[in-house]
């Protein structure tokens, strides 16, 4: 049933980061948990049910109900709960709309134990069962092993195992090996409004005694369990070419004007090679060099190249050698072509030359890249690029995010006990593997707390997070469990 497996991968890490462990009771813990699994199923099932869409406004009323029923679950489990009011948001139409609160909470406060803060958010995606869903996304199915329904791998089943590992040792009557603190958001889809002046302002009260971070917010790469130590950051850009004060025929004014369309296709195709070379000039001046040592890591890695191309689908890969697709798509920068705003995309024919047009790029980026300087090169590139052409139109670059990466140390003690309590639990030794996307608030807790921060996932390679059919596996749930009775 309920996968214990993930529960005790929490509680071994959280035993791993504290006390010796010889006066350790863990057999009685997984038993509670083994004793639990169906009441930890009805708990995530009643947390899957609630629509907690972050993107959607006409929703917020279920995204603050998600906020309470997590501060009354650690509320009765005994902590120290506060809903932290973290302000408005400002929507489109100029009014305001209050942000869900950020549940803080703390179990211990022995100063001869180091302190523990997990991170997780219980906000999700939009789903609809018309979308492709083979059951309802907020009812939660079980089917051979697996759990189905939006958020239960992202991230709403990887809040409950560090929240029922706590629980376990609780019910005992067990002593935490640390103190452990969580900070749980409702916006983080949406960009995790709020959360970064939070985190800023309680610098010195919240995260004052915190000793470690852990982030359960992403997945393994293959069947082998992982541990993340990095992520890349993004720069996200327009490009927006504007020329006529109006659209216009293209049978009356084609070949009559130099039309914005043809000016921004022309400059994006600058940005990226068909080898997937970027063109704009330094940008790779600041990547951290690929050492021997990282080589060698990335070959030893539990990676099926030819599955990966399977499931997306493609004829053929940019790379077909594990070891540089990996160390492309984790660690070496991209640039991404993702849209045009003001260009005709419905049904159906329309003869217009756009009068207006905005080009949308990011280019994910890696230590020790600096977003202000890729900024300047991109800009500058784009302005030089777009003089040569000699046109009338005119041209406007801005970077709307510029998200930094985000490394941590793998020899670190807290990754030591993050490999320590996989290896026990699951009988094999984590794979450490990057992410190719951003988790922003990874670089805010480094930059701002300046405390240490591991990355532990709690999903499969194949959960489906943000897409249709999405799941969490019992087993893989119930060995991550036991490795937090161990963290």
């Amino acid at each position: 049933m309920f996968s214990c497996v993930q529960m005790n991968t929490c509680a071994m890490v959280l035993l791993l980061c504290g006390a010796a462990v010889h006066s350790f009771r863990f057999d009685e813990l997984i038993k509670y948990v083994d004793d639990h699994q169906e009441e930890y199923v009805q708990t995530l099932r009643e947390w899957v049910a609630v629509e907690s869409d972050s993107s959607d406004v006409t929703k917020r009323a279920e995204l603050y109900r998600m906020m309470d029923m997590v501060g009354e679950k650690l509320r009765k489990m005994g902590g120290k709960v506060e809903l932290v009011d973290i302000g408005e948001e400002q929507l489109p139409d100029g009014s305001s709309l209050a942000l869900p609160k950020v549940v803080t909470a703390q179990f211990g406060s022995d100063v001869n134990k180091p302190t523990v803060c997990v991170y997780g958010h219980v906000d999700v995606q939009p789903a609809q069962k018309e979308d492709g869903w083979a059951t309802e996304p907020y009812n939660l199915t079980e089917i051979n092993g697996n759990l189905y329904g939006r958020g239960a791998s992202d991230n709403k089943a990887p809040v409950l195992a560090w929240i029922h590992a706590v629980e376990a040792f609780k019910a005992l009557d067990m002593d935490l090996p640390v103190n452990v603190k969580y900070l749980i958001e409702g916006m983080e889809e949406t960009g995790s409004n709020g959360l970064d002046a939070m985190i800023k302002s309680q610098k010195s009260t919240f995260f004052s005694d915190v000793d470690y971070i852990i982030i359960s917010d992403c997945g393994w790469l293959s069947k082998r369990p992982a541990l993340t130590y990095g992520t890349r950051g993004n720069c996200y850009f327009f490009a927006e070419v504007e020329g006529p004060k109006q659209d216009l025929h293209s049978g009356v004014y084609g070949g009559t004007v130099i039309e914005p369309m043809t000016d921004l296709i022309g400059i994006l195709d600058t940005l990226i090679s068909p080898s997937g070379t970027i063109l704009i000039p330094g940008i790779r001046d600041a990547v951290a060099p690929f050492s021997d040592e990282e080589w060698k890591m990335y070959q030893d890695i539990e990676f099926d190249v030819e599955s990966y191309r399977e499931k997306i689908g493609v004829e053929q890969l940019m790379y077909n050698n594990k070891v540089e697709l990996l160390a492309h798509r984790w660690r070496h920068p991209t640039v991404s072509i993702h849209g045009i705003n003001g260009a005709f995309s419905a049904p159906g024919t329309k003869t217009v030359i756009p009068a207006k047009v905005t080009g949308k790029f990011s280019i994910r980026q890696v230590p020790d890249m600096d977003p202000a300087v890729v900024e300047k090169q991109v800009t500058d590139h784009l302005h030089s690029v777009f003089a040569k052409r000699k046109s009338p139109n005119k041209l406007k670059v801005k970077m709307i995010i510029g998200a930094k990466p985000w490394l941590a140390d793998i020899k670190h003690s807290l990754y030591e006990a993050g490999k320590a309590a996989v290896k026990r639990v699951f009988n094999v030794d984590a794979d450490m593997i990057r992410e190719g996307g951003t988790i922003p608030i990874a670089r805010t807790f480094q930059d701002v707390t300046e405390k240490s921060i591991i990355m532990l996932p709690i999903g499969g390679f194949d959960d489906g997070l943000h897409s249709q059919n999405e799941k969490m596996s019992t087993k893989t749930w119930h060995y991550v469990l036991m490795c937090g009775l161990l963290y």
